[in-house]
């Protein structure tokens, strides 16, 4: 069968393996090439095109002195038998212990962690753990009411955003209390909706929607992370392969789709070419994409001919794709106590039924909801990491180290109310928005927007009806997953999808022998 043909490929195809290309090598990319090369000896022809120098993509560990932290993917979320990456972290043996036992994989906290913490507010109080409770219960209460809607024929308001303060406002008629405690709650419940922004990767919560939102999963299991960084996972993906399988410092510009390209010493027929940046041209059957949703929003464009169809590209706009950075500060001592895992704050004049501060050179630092102590201090340190999420964490960006250490240790000396408090010694941040190869950390589903634009994007091309071969474009990463979206087990997964995808196009039955469990 010539490469330019239609339908599925027989049993007496030609002796030459359908070539494949995937395009980036995050856990998406490593994933599918890793099912192709086990599952068949006929995806032999393999390459990853990857524009960085390195693998991993959205997951990336650094050094903070000599202490590793995360920059990008930070926990398995939901480390349980159901999770393809807890298994993977596991047969590579990469956890410790604890997070390894039964008893960790059975707890179920239902995407949401619930941690030991210490809540300062702007006053440079500590707020009552009592009221801090109290309202942490309500605003989950009212969060799990936001996933009921996901078949309802009729939502009431467009958002996640607007449903909660809908409902807050509601709330605020029953409360009893002097002024100045109602106004501490509403700032705490702000607080945990800035903590909700970071999870859903958004920069307010008035943007993503509020149908589709309760079709998010969450698998069971004490979130846990890599002891020695979660790079590790795609380091060990890769030795996995063969040595030069993996191309790097490859931009892809043009993908070229639909077409009969010669290749000349073989005189084989290809109906992709993949054109790069630095002009090297690469023929293939099929080209896997794991581009970023962040990329493609901003290179869709100029990026294929010809053009996606206007599904696919109505999807692309549609999706939300925002960003969550994070902020790292190492302390000398610290200044929560030992056995403390989170540090809030609270900034007394906000309210969720408030316009939230304008001024982002003045105020950019109180988007920030909370930061994690790093654990265990033996390993770590005393480091704090700070999520910031949306315009704010894009301004941070393009501040300096300097001017975010002296912002931030004001914030702390004002909240402790200690005037006298050393600075942080040391400070490492991510800035997913600037970065070429991702423009942001991760999606959502935003208003206007469902979970049939996720199934939309991702379907292969050509589409279902077209005389072209099969499946030349496909699309993996974590916004192609309809319920595991924004998520590392989300991503694996799509990329095992696309892989089982091209088994069963070239040998069905061998796909059902030979795919691995895993």
């Amino acid at each position: 069968m010539e490469a330019g043909g239609g339908g599925r490929p027989s049993r007496g195809a030609p002796a030459s393996p359908p070539r494949v290309l995937i395009v980036g090598a995050g856990v998406a990319g490593l994933g599918a090439a890793l099912r192709l090369r086990r599952a068949s000896r006929r995806f032999a022809d393999l390459r990853l095109l990857e524009a960085s120098g390195r693998v991993g993509g959205r997951i990336r560990s650094a050094k903070l002195g000599n202490k590793v932290v995360e920059m990008g993917a930070h926990w398995i979320h939901g480390p349980s038998r159901e999770n393809p990456v807890f298994r993977l972290a596991g047969e590579y043996g990469l956890l410790d212990e604890g997070a390894m036992s039964e008893e960790n994989q059975q707890v179920d906290i239902g995407g949401h962690l619930v941690l030991p913490s210490v809540c300062y507010s702007s006053q440079g109080q500590v707020v009552s753990p009592g009221l801090l409770d109290s309202m942490g219960v309500l605003f989950l209460t009212l969060l799990e009411e936001t996933r009921g809607f996901l078949h309802a024929a009729d939502v009431p308001v467009p958002s996640v955003g607007e449903y909660l303060k809908e409902a807050i406002a509601q709330q605020v008629k029953e409360w009893s209390e002097d002024e100045a405690t109602k106004r501490l709650k509403l700032a705490i419940l702000n607080m945990y909706l800035k903590v909700e922004c970071c999870v859903s990767g958004t920069h307010s919560m008035d943007l993503v929607a509020l149908g589709p939102f309760g079709e998010y999963a969450t698998l069971p299991g004490l979130d846990c992370t890599f002891p020695n960084g979660y790079e590790g996972l795609t380091e060990r993906m890769r030795a996995l392969l063969p040595e030069d399988c993996v191309l790097f410092n490859k931009v892809v510009t043009t993908v070229r789709w639909g077409g009969s390209f010669v290749e000349p010493i073989t005189g084989r027929l290809f109906p992709v070419q993949v054109e790069c940046e630095d002009r090297e041209t690469f023929l293939a059957d099929h080209v896997l994409l794991t581009i970023p949703l962040g990329v493609l929003k901003e290179q869709q464009e100029a990026l294929f001919c010809p053009p996606l169809p206007p599904q696919k590209v109505a999807a692309i706009r549609h999706l939300g794709f925002g960003t969550n950075n994070k902020i790292f500060l190492e302390f000398e001592r610290p200044f929560w106590e030992p056995d403390c895992q989170v540090v809030e704050m609270v900034w007394e004049a906000e309210s969720p039924l408030a316009e939230p501060p304008a001024d982002l050179p003045a105020a950019w630092f109180q988007k920030i909801g909370a930061f994690v102590v790093l654990h265990p201090p033996e390993r770590y340190g005393h480091i704090l990491c700070g999520f910031i999420a949306g315009k704010e964490a894009e301004f941070m960006e393009t501040l300096t180290d300097a001017e975010v250490l002296a912002d931030l240790t004001q914030v702390f000396r004002r909240v402790t109310g200690n005037p006298q408090l050393a600075p942080p010694k040391n400070i490492l941040r991510s800035s997913w928005h600037s970065e070429p190869y991702t423009r942001g950390s991760y999606s959502y589903v935003a208003v206007g927007s469902c979970g049939d634009d996720i199934d939309a994007l991702a379907r292969p091309l050509p589409e279902e009806g077209s005389d072209l071969k099969p499946s030349q474009i496909l699309f993996a990463g974590e916004a192609t997953h309809r319920t595991f979206y924004s998520t590392t087990h989300g991503a694996l997964l799509s990329g095992w999808r696309e892989a089982d995808r091209l088994i069963h196009l070239y040998d069905g039955s061998e796909s059902q022998r030979c795919a691995p469990k895993l």
